[in-house]
């Protein structure tokens, strides 16, 4: 079996919360599209912002729309070290724990506590993309990029549900690594060509048996013919 998706490459960019909008760029302003991505309702901005960090900046951040109930500041590691910041490697959304910075618009200023994420690479799949994989919201999968440096990615999330449309997310250090560009074709890696970990943290295991998990202290006759071969 072969699953394979589009590579999607993103640069560091800024989520805002309303609140965080209308300080930016003032009251009852709204954000307007520049260009639709590829995840739906999703769009890049023509509003840019500032980010300045405790060693250094960088000008002009795009701004992803629409807005969300928290300000979310993503970058690569390489950002992060320019930056003088050390952000975890997460999912969107998880920002406990992360570092803050400050975000300037053309009508003001945002001092942010937290907020600051390295992405974890994922793949998006809308549910009957993710039934066609064979897969889950939340499993972690490896992929192979075919790029100029072929590659292959570990613990990728799948992301899915509604809203989400086939594509896998990594940043621009990622890509670089692999030698990738965006359109780039990945290929999820299946028993005997990958490793799935559902539930991480749950105790299970990838199965000889396709598109199959168990727990590790489990006794599975398919596992243990495969460690004897």
């Amino acid at each position: 079996m072969s699953y394979k998706v589009p590579v999607g490459i993103s640069n560091k960019h800024v989520h805002l919360s309303e609140q965080a909008l209308a300080t930016l760029f003032g009251k009852g302003y709204a954000l307007t599209p520049y260009k639709a991505l590829v995840q739906p309702g999703q769009y890049a901005a023509h509003e840019q912002v500032d980010i300045i960090g405790p060693k250094g900046s960088f000008k002009n951040v795009r701004i992803i729309g629409p807005i969300r109930p928290q300000t979310q500041v993503e970058v690569s590691m390489t950002d992060a070290r320019a930056l003088g910041i050390e952000p975890p490697v997460r999912e969107s959304g998880k920002l406990q724990d992360s570092p803050g910075i400050r975000l300037v618009g053309p009508k003001g200023e945002v001092e942010l506590e937290s907020g600051v994420i390295v992405a974890l690479r994922h793949i998006h799949l809308s549910p009957e993309q993710a039934k066609e994989a064979g897969l889950q919201d939340k499993d972690l999968v490896d992929v192979r990029i075919h790029g100029k440096r072929p590659l292959i990615f570990e613990d990728v999330l799948i992301r899915s549900g509604e809203g989400h449309f086939r594509e896998l997310h990594i940043d621009t250090d990622e890509a670089n690594a692999a030698g990738a560009a965006n359109g780039d074709e990945a290929e999820i890696l299946y028993p005997g060509q990958r490793l799935l970990r559902r539930g991480a943290g749950l105790g299970l295991a990838a199965c000889g048996i396709p598109n199959q998990t168990h727990s590790t202290s489990a006794s599975c006759a398919p596992c243990e013919l495969a460690a004897s071969e």
